[in-house]
């Protein structure tokens, strides 16, 4: 069975090469680290964990980053003998490392999985512990885990019906993977009795909450003024601001024109886009053209910046890990990903500062966490892109609804805490002594 992964592995790899190579330029700063796709560390890193104890945790991208981060500052004072070395897939993932974590923390790219690849960054690190993040499930990194009998984690796990019956299906390789775990962190009891019949031994499952909720910072030092920003761009004191967060193909339009037509009822009302991947920035804003928005660039704005007579109507941005501080500026927030593309964003980081979040019928990846929003009335999902724009108008022109939202929002979310905590208590209860 391992022969014929491999087999498969390596012929899908040759395959698929061109378009994840295209995909990786067209992000941006793909050259960097490229040899570490390959298990190829440099002698910095070989440096830094010689005769050190590591945990080794993974995070695919942006959003597992986030998470892992959290994470980390919950574990790292209670193991201050562990060296932490962190992983990521993207380029944006690691942009984030470099952004979130300190320098003593090592950031590398995850080896992809054919076994020579995973073998050599094995040898080079000699992780004590391993944690993966949302991760998703590659064999031959597992098989090299369980064959040195390395403890290794999985956080933060949430099971899709459709990742369920895909696991099921091919039992006869993931059955034996899922049971190598040594403990695993479920959002919930649904999602821990679906590992179970997966093949994760019962004792090592726990129910630790979301740790999305866990992540999410009531208070937190605020390092970009956007409200300067917005003094910049000539935005009024007190303008209505509506941000759609994370947004995907076609929502960005769907948002301006909204915008465009409730503008006339609301005339100081300001839009920001904050497209999910920045590098679509310059096709969003081409299409923002067509439609004749004025808009600019969150790159194109200097300390020295003033518009002047040009008023500007949107502000894209372009840029990565700064959508949490546009969150705050928001009286309205719409979570992309929900009404032109499934799978949903994050609706619990706006939603722990208090905001009135509105988000579209696809939000697959929160079948946990949607529920409890709307329920409390804490959040509004609507069907289409004509009930959107009757529920924004309703919201923007009654600031106690949406002062009622929030509240109601950051009640959910502060009933929820504590996730973090316990699966630190999950990962430490096996770490090996040092």
């Amino acid at each position: 069975m391992r022969f014929l992964y491999n087999v498969l592995f390596l012929t899908g790899f040759v395959l698929s090469a061109p378009f994840y190579f295209l995909k990786m330029v067209r992000r941006g700063n793909w050259s960097e680290g490229f040899g570490e796709r390959f298990g190829n560390y440099d002698h910095r890193l070989k440096q830094a964990l010689t005769n050190r104890h590591v945990i080794w945790f993974h995070a695919v991208s942006v959003g597992e980053v986030n998470l892992c981060t959290q994470l980390i500052q919950v574990l790292e004072p209670r193991a201050p003998n562990y060296k932490i070395v962190v992983s990521t897939t993207t380029s944006t993932g690691m942009a984030e490392l470099q952004r979130l974590l300190p320098v003593h923390i090592s950031k590398i790219y995850y080896p992809i999985d054919r076994r020579k690849h995973v073998q050599r960054a094995m040898g080079l690190i000699h992780p004590e512990a391993v944690v993966l993040v949302e991760a998703e499930i590659w064999p031959n990194f597992l098989w090299a885990l369980q064959r040195r009998e390395i403890p290794h984690f999985l956080v933060n796990a949430r099971v899709s019906g459709r990742s369920f019956r895909g696991y099921r299906r091919f039992g006869f390789l993931f059955r034996e993977l899922f049971a190598g775990f040594t403990g695993v962190g479920a959002q919930d009891e649904a999602d821990a009795q679906r590992l179970r019949e997966l093949g994760c031994r019962p004792e090592a499952v726990h129910v630790v909450g979301n740790l999305k909720f866990g992540s999410a910072k009531l208070r937190e030092r605020r390092v970009l003024d956007v409200r300067g920003m917005l003094r910049q761009l000539g935005v009024p004191a007190g303008a209505l601001v509506l941000v759609g967060g994370s947004t995907h193909a076609g929502e960005e339009t769907i948002l301006a024109g909204i915008h465009q037509r409730l503008k006339q009822r609301y005339p100081g009302l300001f839009l920001i886009l904050v497209p999910r991947h920045h590098e679509r920035g310059r096709e969003v804003g081409d299409a923002l053209k067509g439609m004749g928005v004025k808009f600019v660039y969150r790159t194109e704005i200097r300390p020295e910046t003033r518009m002047g007579e040009k008023s500007v109507d949107c502000l894209l941005v372009n840029t990565t890990g700064e959508l949490r501080f546009f969150y705050e500026v928001a009286d309205v927030v719409f979570v992309g990903k929900s009404l032109t593309a499934e799978g949903g964003q994050n609706p619990i980081e706006p939603a722990a500062l208090g905001k009135a979040v509105v988000f579209g019928p696809n939000m697959q990846n929160f079948p946990q966490v949607v529920p409890q929003f709307v329920a409390r009335g804490g959040a509004l999902q609507v069907v289409d892109a004509e009930e959107l724009e009757r529920e924004l108008d309703q919201l923007l022109g009654d600031a106690g609804r949406r002062s009622r939202m929030g509240g109601l929002a950051r009640e959910v979310v502060r009933e929820n805490q504590g996730s973090l905590e316990k699966t630190a208590d999950m990962i430490l209860e096996h770490l090996p002594p040092c």
